[in-house]
């Protein structure tokens, strides 16, 4: 644990101060997962905590709870009375090749197409399996990701560590900051309750690690609008991760809507983005150009394999990276399975959506001081590498989740009631707390408030 978090205080320039963690137990893992959701969570709010000594002389306590951390890392939702939509396609998952193991992502309908165009049309499981099972592994993935699709064969660590991508993004840094100096004079609006209360953040990520970011920030009283194009859904997540955030549609190949967005962008302070690497620089809203929009921007994005090497622009999610990096091998290893082994939560996508939150204040903390700007790059494969070198966690089981473990008040969500896990990290005079319930996708107008 003391690694773990000690690594990621380095990489986002916090100082190495020990945070208490509360209860005991941990996710069954090859890995120390409940140990980096624990790490992730308190730098998070170590990072809030910094800004408030900073603005206030006020350093508030910290403290992350082991099981509600471990529970957040999976959901956090309580439906009332109804049931969220499954998470993954039908035919979404592992399949055996005539040489090993490979993942098909499937949950985007392009992304099924996609595969199917190179597999055949698939009405289930069993029908895919049989396409698969004629393919090398190799040739699969590079003729689904040819496709425009998302594939991933199943590497071991060590054959990741030689392999050309696995050198490039272990080479990365966990966190990549950029300083540009602006001289901003936008001052802190904020409190010690509502760190975050004035500023405004444009989110345009999706699954699932930039969501996770927004969601953080939305509940320290950040005003979070998400972007999404006018036919994306992704219906198993959005009740989880839309809390407290305001979600519109825009096409930024329409000219009408791209000018709504550039004056959204202009307004903005912060930018979550989790584009592949050459996709916003392909809409000509690259760095320079959303710097000429905005020079006081915190832009903060996120992609899958890395920044460098020959995979930066590929597709990916945080089960492709499980399988690229070496993680599902080893899964299957330890638990002597005879096919590839997940970590038990989507844990590469939550750490790393607390890293960009954290890197999102560690970077408003320094415009605030110094006026400088700034920006941030983060990859769930990078992600990876730090969960890897942590080595195993504890193998003592988590006290099973009961009523006490669920906040009394009811979020009215469009799908129905719900509750909401207590959140893990507590922070004093500082509660995390969302005025908004979650939403669906555009369900509200392109406009700040």
């Amino acid at each position: 644990m003391t690694d773990l978090l000690t690594s990621i205080q380095a990489a986002l320039g916090l100082p190495h101060t020990p945070i208490p963690f509360t209860s005991s137990g941990a996710l069954p893992s090859a890995f120390a997962v409940t140990d980096l959701a624990c790490a992730g969570i308190a730098a998070a709010g170590q990072a809030v905590s910094e800004l408030l000594h900073q603005q206030t002389g006020h350093l508030p306590d910290l403290e992350v709870d082991r099981r509600l951390a471990s529970f957040w890392f999976a959901t956090s939702i309580r439906p009332l009375g109804w049931s969220v939509p499954p998470l993954w396609d039908p035919v979404a998952g592992d399949y055996a090749t005539r040489d090993g193991w490979i993942r098909l992502h499937t949950n985007a309908p392009h992304h099924r197409a996609a595969a199917e165009s190179v597999l055949g049309h698939c009405i289930d499981r069993a029908a895919m399996a049989s396409q698969v099972a004629r393919w090398a592994n190799s040739e699969l993935e590079q003729a689904v990701v040819d496709a425009g699709g998302c594939a991933a064969e199943m590497r071991t660590w060590e054959q990741w560590q030689v392999h050309p991508q696995g050198q490039a993004v272990n080479a990365e840094p966990l966190v990549l900051f950029a300083n540009h100096p602006i001289q901003s004079r936008k001052p802190w609006t904020g409190s010690v309750a509502r760190p975050l209360a004035g500023i405004k953040v444009l989110d345009l990520t999706r699954v699932l690690a930039g969501p996770i970011a927004s969601r953080f920030l939305a509940g320290l009283g950040a005003d979070v609008l998400r972007i999404d194009p006018p036919t994306w859904n992704e219906p198993g997540v959005v009740p989880e991760v839309t809390l407290g955030k305001r979600c519109a549609r825009l096409d930024l190949n329409d000219s009408s809507d791209r000018a709504v967005f550039e004056c959204l962008l202009k307004d903005a302070d912060i930018l979550l983005h989790g584009y592949r690497a050459d996709a916003l620089e392909r809409l000509g809203l690259g760095m320079d150009e959303r710097r000429q929009l905005n020079p006081d921007l915190i832009d903060v994005c996120l992609n899958a394999y890395g920044w460098s090497g020959p995979w930066q622009n590929r597709r990916g999610f945080d089960s492709l990276v499980q399988m690229s990096s070496g993680i599902a091998e080893a899964g299957m290893r330890w638990k002597q399975a005879d096919k590839p082994t997940p970590l038990p939560v989507q844990a590469l996508d939550h750490a790393t959506g607390y890293l960009m939150a954290a890197s999102a204040i560690r970077l408003l903390a320094q415009r605030l001081n110094d006026g400088t700007g700034g920006s941030a790059r983060l990859s769930l494969a990078r992600t990876a590498r730090l969960l890897i070198e942590a080595g195993a966690g504890s193998d003592e089981p988590l006290r099973a989740e009961d009523q006490n473990d669920q906040g009394i008040q009811v979020e009215q969500t469009p799908w129905g009631p719900a509750h909401r896990l207590h959140v893990p990290l507590k922070m004093t005079e500082t509660p995390l707390q969302w005025t908004l319930p979650a939403t669906d996708l555009g369900s509200h107008r392109a406009q700040w408030w």
